[in-house]
């Protein structure tokens, strides 16, 4: 009875993920073939006004950059106060908190962000959407780099220790270093999923058809103008649309491999 058991659980197992490679197998050949069909190397030469993707492309990199600049050491030091100095309720609130941010839905911290920053303010910027997804990208950071110090044998800390060097030369030195291919590839994850973000730049920097560098006011947004030109009558707007996702697609699944491939080498050691 157990074995039948196990056969029909094994065997509805597998055709679920069947059919969920099945349904992700025809979201990308779909995407794949409208947005080959759709691109050109003129959208890396021409704005979104003149036909192009350069203005956008830019200001996602922009955004995202922004974001990681405050996100990853504000997460790392975090997570190295959690593993390392906190001790008690204070790093189980941080650490709590944290696991709450990360099932946050996206929109949410849009619409936090606009009643912080974008109202106040009196209107959206790309400094907005910077911060909305530096508070997507912080909580990923901290968990990760929670998790990898948790890793290392407390035998290196002791033997730092030993050796008369001081904890936080221990921390930096040892701890992190032996952590570091695990915190590198979260990072990198936690990149991926921030340079993709829609909704919470919809509320916060919405999006702009020129090349700008001005983080006050709205910004131009690859994933928001996506959205916005799937929705356009004409059929141009829609094929730059498809081009657009083709791109996007092709440079989140890039850094993820990426980041596999680190995971992937440090399995290896």
């Amino acid at each position: 009875m157990r074995l039948l058991i196990n056969k029909i659980v094994l065997g509805l197992s597998t055709l679920s993920a069947l059919i969920g490679l099945g349904f992700l197998a025809w979201i990308l050949i779909t995407l794949f073939i409208k947005g080959l069909g759709s691109f050109h190397f003129s959208l890396f030469l021409n704005d979104l006004i003149d036909g192009g993707l350069r203005n956008l492309i830019v200001g996602q990199f922009i955004l995202a950059a922004i974001a990681a600049a405050l996100g990853i050491p504000l997460g790392m030091i975090a997570g190295i106060y959690i593993q390392e100095y906190g001790r008690g309720k204070y790093a189980e609130i941080i650490r709590n908190l944290s696991d709450i941010m990360m099932s946050a839905p996206s929109i949410v911290i849009g619409a936090f962000v606009y009643a912080i920053v974008v109202v106040p303010t009196g209107g959206t910027s790309g400094a907005a959407g910077a911060i909305a997804l530096s508070i997507m990208m912080l909580p990923i950071v901290i968990n990760t780099t929670d998790n990898m110090l948790s890793l290392v044998p407390k035998e290196l800390r002791e033997a730092g220790i030993a050796l008369g060097a001081s904890k936080y030369k221990v921390i930096i030195d040892i701890v992190i270093k032996a952590a570091k291919v695990g915190i590198m590839t979260g990072i990198l994850l936690a990149f991926a999923r921030i340079i993709g973000e829609t909704a919470p730049l919809l509320f916060t920097s919405e999006t702009s058809n020129y090349f700008s560098l001005d983080l006050s006011e709205s910004f131009p947004s690859l994933t928001v103008s996506i959205y916005d030109l799937a929705n356009e009558p004409e059929e141009s707007s829609r094929d730059l649309a498809w081009a657009a996702s083709f791109i996007l697609t092709v440079l989140v699944l890039a850094i993820n491999l990426t980041g596999r491939f680190f995971t992937r080498n440090k399995g290896g050691k």
